[in-house]
């Protein structure tokens, strides 16, 4: 994600009545692990019993370089 938006173009706070799902923290959360899944990769939201209980990030590397 860092090389899409720049850090100085991101939104710092997330106004709680514009959340449904997530809290501002788990909004933060998600934002830190799309910073470290770098070039390739993914993040995974798991959700359980309709409550956010997991972020896996599963990290790829680029075979033909």
């Amino acid at each position: 994600m860092n090389d899409l938006v720049p850090k100085s173009a991101r939104q710092e706070s997330v106004p709680n009545d514009s959340l449904t799902f997530l809290n501002p923290q788990q909004v933060a959360r998600i934002d830190r692990a799309l910073d470290k899944v770098g070039q390739f990769g993914e993040v995974r939201l798991v959700v359980v019993k309709g409550r956010l209980r997991f972020i896996q990030i599963m990290h790829s590397e680029d075979v033909e370089s």
